[in-house]
């Protein structure tokens, strides 16, 4: 599993764009209708959110969201899941799996007989093979290159050849093609050397083989088009598995409901019915779905409101029941007034960081400087010495949580265990909580740079808290002698911005939003070989860092695992990768009539458990 990108909370006033309006809970009267498969007909759940799905597949580079993964988990079931206690439980309605040696370490998946995508058509082994090979990138005959602005230079390359661009370095140790059986409902892989989080591998980020056969290889018939997916996989049909790839890259990519219904079919207990651009979605619960984790209630509809005050207001209105907004001492005390609404404050499974960007000929690169690393390192080191961390959670987080402090370490959470011991040995403390601008300064004018520097800043703009944090950098940045120049997008235009456009940006503000807990789950965001993780979007490249992940990645031996992230870490604060700054923090609310709600720090947060969910009253 990855980390991913979140959104969270985005913060521009929207209130009198909304135009959708749901009725909420059940009817007036207390009576129901329940139809046969348990689901209350006449129920519906309103949730508020932040950011607007825009892709299905979140497996591939762009699709890799929070605000997808949250709809995903609605729509798809897997072979397990989170309980409320970050335990990982096993659906063996949807299907088992067992590991069957451990040397060479061979897992065995088994679709359930019942499981099938809402359009009829079964889930078996080709669609796990499907994602084995747009994950692993194993089949791949061409990587993008990039020149110094980020413009892919090999694009004729690209097309013609086999590239998928998900990238899942556990998955990438499954480098033998997977084995099928003959009935096409088991699936064995055999890794290329031991991985200890194998279990998060395959898990509900399926999509539909079928009809990315149909669309790829314009073939109609559903299991003829998903026997072709196979056989290309399988033969290693170049010529087909360039369309396959190419299709599976982008071809699940909308932000309003498709004029093609094979586009969102589903595994699990809803189908999207449903989907104005930046307004709202609807979600219906699928009678023939026959997994453990059935829709209780009917319709779940997720409005799209970025301002968090104003999710707070619709709360209050009642035009939704549910909500998690990006937390500040104005929402708390707004929310925590509500009658007749619950409340929940925590900590998020999210943090905030600056990363800056090393392959892009901006001044944090060598190449500016005539391949002088060192004086590079010296520039990005002074930058980030001028960030006032401590000044950022006094300022904006204390208010919500008096106990929240600068986060100093890049893997670990602050009160974990290991945390401590992290952060006394990783150089964190190089960077002082409060900054240093006369260090900064220092750190200049002994490299001999010019200055003002320009740095190029990249944020979302729509957010009120990164606003006020862009704001807080520009102060202490300036004095140390950077100019920041304000490159923010909106919250529709900002996750393809972080991917693809480091041409226009040095330095980045956003946050990593756990969605395991697997001790490689940052191998996305610190890998440059042999293939980039699919979160290093600065570009950063060590092959110490890299050589660690590798190790991590086999390690089964929790003393090892901490000596390997502490040496990534290291290598992180050396190399002046960013800067962590604090953990996110959390608040719920919602209607008191809906029962069964149980949020989680990580992804999917508010969502998690859905089948749990009820009206009372």
């Amino acid at each position: 599993m990855k980390i991913r990108r979140t959104s969270a909370a985005l913060a521009v006033t929207v209130t009198g764009a909304l135009l959708f309006s749901a009725c909420s809970g059940t009817s007036g009267d207390g009576t129901t209708e329940t139809d046969d498969s348990g689901i209350n007909t006449e129920s519906a759940v309103t949730v508020a959110w932040e950011a607007p799905l825009n892709e299905l597949n979140l497996s591939s580079a762009n699709g890799n969201a929070t605000q997808n993964a949250v709809i995903n988990y609605m729509l798809n079931s897997g072979f397990n899941y989170y309980d409320a206690d970050l335990n990982l439980v096993q659906d063996e309605s949807f299907g088992t799996y067992k590991k069957v040696s451990d040397d060479p370490l061979t897992i065995e998946y088994t679709v359930g007989d019942d499981t099938k995508w809402s359009d009829g058509t079964p889930f078996d082994a080709t669609d796990i093979l499907l994602e084995w090979a747009g994950s692993g990138t194993n089949l791949n005959t061409v990587q993008a290159e990039t020149d110094e602005e980020g413009n892919v230079t090999n694009q004729d390359a690209v097309d013609a050849g086999v590239y998928f661009d998900g990238s899942s370095p556990g998955v990438a140790l499954i480098q033998d093609t997977p084995t099928i059986s003959d009935d096409g409902k088991t699936i064995t892989t055999v890794y290329s050397k031991p991985f200890g989080d194998w279990e998060l591998n395959f898990t509900n980020q399926f999509v539909p083989a079928h009809v990315v056969g149909q669309k790829a290889l314009g073939i109609e018939d559903a299991q003829e088009a998903k026997d072709a997916v196979r056989d290309a996989i399988l033969n290693n049909d170049v010529e087909a598995l360039s369309k396959i790839s190419a299709f599976w890259n982008s071809g699940f990519e909308f932000v309003k409901m498709p004029d093609d219904p094979a586009l969102t079919v589903s595994t699990g207990a809803y189908t999207l019915d449903a989907y104005e651009e930046n307004q709202f979605l609807t979600l219906k619960a699928n009678p023939d779905f026959a997994g453990q984790n059935k829709a209780s209630i009917d319709t779940v509809t997720v409005r799209y409101i970025d301002d968090p005050m104003a999710q707070v207001q619709a709360l209050q209105n009642g035009e939704v029941d549910l909500i998690g907004p990006q937390a500040s001492a104005d929402v708390r005390t707004a929310l925590e007034a509500l009658d007749g609404i619950e409340t929940r404050s925590g900590i998020e499974g999210t943090y905030e960081h600056v990363d800056l960007v090393f392959q892009n000929g901006g001044p944090f690169d060598p190449a500016t400087y005539g391949g002088d690393a060192e004086k590079a390192k010296a520039v990005r080191q002074a930058f980030l010495l001028s960030i006032p961390r401590q000044t950022i959670v006094d300022n904006l987080i204390k208010p919500l949580n008096p106990d929240a402090e600068v986060r100093n370490s890049n893997i670990l959470i602050p009160g974990s265990p290991n945390y401590d011991q992290m952060v006394a040995e990783n150089g964190s403390a190089d960077y002082p909580n409060e900054g240093d601008i006369a260090k900064a300064q220092q750190l200049l004018a002994d490299a001999g740079v010019a200055t003002p520097i320009n740095v190029r800043f990249a944020y979302n703009n729509e957010n009120t808290r990164r606003v006020n944090e862009l704001a807080l950098i520009t102060d202490t940045a300036t004095q140390a002698g950077f100019t920041i120049v304000d490159t923010g997008r909106p919250a529709a235009e900002w996750g393809t911005l972080l991917q693809s456009g480091q041409d226009q940006y040095d330095a980045s503000l956003f946050g990593w939003q756990s969605t395991s807990t697997a001790v490689t789950e940052s191998d996305a965001n610190f890998r440059w070989s042999p293939t980039p993780g699919i979160n290093n979007y600065g570009q950063y490249n060590n092959p110490a860092v890299d050589a660690a992940l590798d190790q991590l990645q086999v390690s089964t031996d929790p003393e090892e695992q901490f000596q390997l992230q502490l040496e990534v870490e290291k290598n992180l604060w050396a190399d002046a990768f960013g800067v962590t700054i604090f953990q996110f923090p959390a608040i719920q609310g919602w209607n008191d009539g809906l029962k069964g709600v149980e949020p989680i720090t990580i992804s999917p947060t508010i969502f998690h458990g859905f089948w749990d969910w009820s009206f009372e009253g």
